[in-house]
């Protein structure tokens, strides 16, 4: 798709269009109500502002649609394109890591109230467990930054990759 073709999306279409970079419903529409954008760079830089600017629930939201990294069965059945590209890594790592990086996930969910977040998209299933056992320490505001960070990452990626 072209940035013209997605600047003459119907409301609506721009919408699903956008979510699919970031899931906050709110982000989603300040991003589409700002159209038209005159390049992807300016688009990249408006979405990265917005975003920088959302609530903790905004940001939540976003957390929540995101596969649980480590959850192998999840990742096949509800994210199988988009999972895979991202976090293929995971699906090719032994049983042993799964089961770490599966209980790590339990033990960060319980502790924060939000699933770990990170940009997986070229990380091992070992370095990904690695990154959430220094994480796992720290306090939820520190983490909420820190998913929110990443979260980032993720929306940027998936927006240029778009119009790739």
């Amino acid at each position: 798709m072209t940035l013209s073709d997605f600047n003459l999306q119907s409301v609506a279409q721009a919408c699903a269009t956008v979510s699919h970079w970031c899931a906050s419903e709110r982000w989603t529409q300040q991003v589409v109500d700002l159209r038209p954008y005159d390049s992807v760079e300016t688009l990249a830089r408006q979405a990265t502002e917005l975003w920088r600017g959302v609530s903790e629930a905004d940001i939540l939201q976003a957390f929540a649609a995101h596969p649980v990294i480590g959850d192998v069965e999840l990742l096949r059945q509800k994210y199988a394109d988009t999972a895979r590209a991202e976090q293929g890594q995971v699906l090719q790592a032994d049983d042993t890591v799964i089961a770490e990086l599966a209980q790590l996930n339990v033990d960060y969910q319980r502790k924060f109230g939000f699933i770990f977040i990170v940009f997986a998209s070229g990380k091992s299933a070992a370095q990904m467990r690695d990154l959430l056992l220094a994480r796992i320490g720290n306090n939820r505001n520190q983490e909420l930054a820190n998913g929110a960070a990443e979260q980032e990452k993720i929306m940027l990626a998936r927006l240029h990759q778009y119009f790739a």
